[in-house]
């Protein structure tokens, strides 16, 4: 007879795993023997020996003449050596002092700068930053391959750990000005795994420009109208391409377009070009009417203007046509731009419905069709979302000077720019002109700042040069 399980009783069964639940493997330890630890400290050490005169030279050197000196002639021998060292670079430093700072100067901040700066911080900053990465229980680290300086920035050279890739990098520029204490940081291609990170060590756009002179040769393809971050000149490109400008009120926008208007100056006197003002507001570009070939300061006039620049636009790309591909200023052909300050005025405020399409269709346009032909549309905003301004896109280059918000940098610049360190929504109330720019042929915002234009400048520059201006109801 079976006798039947109580009720109640504990059914002992192997107990097996469930499908969740995973096997967990480990890596198992094997005592190293000592002469293998002995060996790989000794191979370290005559590896170290052996690069070090390589790695370092002038240390090396130095360190061998020094203690070569103090052996064979003692400690005054070694005084004679540090004096006639000094005087070497006194007379050096005197006679040559650019060649000094780069070969001296320059490099010893940058040992420095290595050491107390970069080496000693790099694993806290990129572990933080979330750009370490690790496999199998190790953690692998970007290497510092090396560090140079100028008078403005330092420059360090990274490796990249494989599978990784600058845009990593990019991506957080941000975090890394912050951890090695610089006002921004920005990233270098130079080839497969490596790359270059540039740390300004202080803001050289931090004081105000002062009105740049009026060039005497314009290459309306490369305008100067302020200076970039690295201390280059800003240069800014008209002929070929169009450019949007948005920013708060007193961001700096009149300093953007007077001193691109400005640096046209000789090209307006040959007639090689024009520059049409649309200005509703009747501030900005009212100062200096004289200049404009062609004026309009309210909508109906201003809409006027614009589809009389498109109407001049197409019937020049029907005399091309089948002839040239590419526009050359000339006096019967002259390079148009059209100026527009406060484009948001046609496109989104004016209360007449039939003025805001008119206006996008010419802006559209001339964007679209214009700047094969010589016309380039140089348009100032200062709310960029698409209910106010649905025609960004048709701007190959964007300025952003100081916005509200941090959704508006992408907005003006495109995606990514602000994790590119474009940020602009951060740029200080006392710095007008300061704008990040992003070109069509770079998708890497620059830092800039545009020259100031004073009302006297303004005078002088109207009182120099007088356009053959007609009225409003002349343009149409």
């Amino acid at each position: 007879m079976m006798r039947q399980p109580k009720v109640g009783a504990a059914q002992s069964s192997p107990t097996l795993p469930t499908p969740a639940q995973g096997v967990r493997w480990t890596t198992p330890i094997v005592e190293t023997p000592g002469i293998v630890v002995l060996g790989s400290w000794i191979w370290r050490l005559v590896r170290l020996l052996v690069l070090l005169p390589f790695r370092f030279p002038v240390m090396v050197a130095s360190t061998t003449l020094v203690a070569a000196c103090w052996w064979y002639l003692g400690g005054e021998g070694l005084a004679a050596l540090a004096g006639v060292l000094a005087t070497v670079s006194l007379v050096w430093w005197r006679t040559w002092p650019d060649s000094y700072r780069y070969c001296v100067t320059w490099r010893l901040l940058a040992w420095w700068r290595h050491l107390v700066v970069y080496r000693r911080h790099w694993q806290p900053v990129l572990v933080i930053a979330g750009l370490a990465e690790s496999y199998q229980e190790r953690r692998y680290l970007p290497r510092i391959r090396s560090v140079a300086c100028n008078a403005r920035a330092d420059y360090v050279r990274v490796s990249l750990v494989a599978g990784t890739a600058p845009t990593d990098f990019e991506h957080r520029v941000v975090e890394l000005a912050h951890g090695f204490a610089a006002p921004s940081c920005r990233v270098t291609v130079n080839g497969p795994r490596d790359i270059t990170l540039e740390f300004p060590r202080h803001d050289t756009l931090a004081e105000p420009l002062d009105t740049l002179p009026v060039p005497e040769n314009p290459d309306l393809s490369a305008l100067p109208v302020g200076k970039r971050e690295d201390g280059t000149p800003w240069k800014l490109r008209l002929h070929g391409t169009h450019v949007l400008i948005v920013g708060v009120t007193g961001a700096g926008k009149g300093s953007v377009l007077w001193s691109a208007i400005r640096a046209m100056l000789p090209a307006l006197e040959e007639g090689t070009a024009q520059v049409w003002g649309i200005d509703p507001k009747r501030m900005e570009l009212a100062y200096g009417r004289e200049l404009f070939a062609r004026y309009a300061d309210d909508g109906e006039s201003a809409v006027n203007l614009l589809e009389h620049a498109v109407a001049s636009m197409q019937e020049r790309a029907e005399r091309y046509a089948g002839r040239q591909r590419s526009h050359t200023p000339t006096k019967t052909d002259p390079f148009v731009l059209v100026v527009l300050d406060e484009v948001a005025f046609l496109t989104a405020y004016h209360p007449d419905r039939d003025v805001r399409r008119r206006a996008e269709n010419a802006i559209a346009t001339l964007t679209s069709q214009g700047r094969s032909v010589g016309f380039c549309v140089l348009a100032a905003l200062q709310d960029p979302r698409k209910e106010v301004m649905n025609l960004r896109n048709l701007f190959p280059d964007k300025i952003a000077l100081r916005l509200d918000e941090a959704s508006q940098v992408d907005m003006v610049l495109g995606e990514g720019a602000r994790e590119r360190g474009a940020e602009a929504h951060l740029i200080d109330t006392t710095l007008p002109g300061v704008a990040y720019v992003r070109l069509e042929t770079s998708p890497s915002p620059v830092r800039v700042r545009a020259a100031f234009v004073s009302d006297d400048d303004i005078t002088a520059m109207a009182n120099g040069y007088s356009a053959d201006s007609p009225s409003a109801e002349e343009v149409g």
